[in-house]
């Protein structure tokens, strides 16, 4: 790594990553509400054709579609919300933390050796 801390000059550098924490989390709400939301439409029409072959073959195609709509809608929000996050992490947040002095910082976006 070579950022230094510009309070110390350590060389011991962490990162917070809090925006891509957070973002992650949201969009993965997100997206499971999203997901489950249509999916309980689409399982409301998959019952309603799946009546066919009996209330067992309804009730088991509309959970099983509103699970897995919810569980694509997740993963797709969550990858959504870390991708956000990352780009707030290096671009707004100071998410760099000297581990000697505590210090927080960011680098500059322009050049990405140069300390701000």
């Amino acid at each position: 790594m070579s950022e230094k801390c510009p309070n110390c000059l350590s060389v011991r550098i962490g990162k917070n990553n809090y925006g891509k924490k957070t973002a992650g989390v949201v969009g993965a709400s997100a997206g499971t509400y999203g997901g489950f939301a249509a999916a309980t439409a689409g399982a409301k029409a998959g019952a309603a054709l799946g009546i066919v072959g009996g209330p067992i073959g309804a009730t088991v195609g509309g959970i099983g579609g509103a699970v897995i709509g919810a569980l694509l809608g997740g993963a797709t929000g969550a990858s959504a919300g870390v991708i956000l996050g990352d780009v707030l992490d290096e671009r707004v947040l100071d998410n760099y933390r000297c581990l000697d002095c505590g210090y927080s910082f960011s680098v500059d976006s322009d050049s990405p050796d140069d300390i701000r």
